[in-house]
């Protein structure tokens, strides 16, 4: 059995955003703008830390994958690649967490 992974979404995204439509959810969204993009990410952010402090395994489940598809269409709608995020991501893993934040307090 193959597994979905995020990359699989990001896939499904650069489809339905290609094919456009009124059948799809993925490109009404970029249409409205990244503006929109962003509330609706900031939306499910709440509403996953509601379920986080609620202590609501399944709630938060499903808020983090809302979560992650808006961020993916967030970072669509901006032209930002899934893998130029894993190469910032990969960049901070070079050192400790806590070296890694220090040395974004100036920016």
């Amino acid at each position: 059995m193959s597994r979905f992974t995020i990359h699989d979404l990001a896939a499904t995204i650069d489809a339905r955003a290609a094919a456009g439509g009124e059948a799809s959810y993925t490109r009404k969204l970029l249409d409205k703008g990244a503006e929109h993009c962003a509330k609706k990410l900031g939306e499910e952010a709440v509403e996953t830390v509601i379920a986080a402090v609620e202590n609501d395994r399944d709630h938060l489940i499903a808020e983090s994958a809302d979560l992650v598809f808006h961020l993916l269409v967030l970072l669509k709608s901006r032209d930002v690649k899934l893998e130029d995020v894993e190469a910032a991501l990969e960049k901070r893993t070079s050192m400790s967490g806590l070296e890694e934040k220090a040395s974004r307090k100036g920016n």
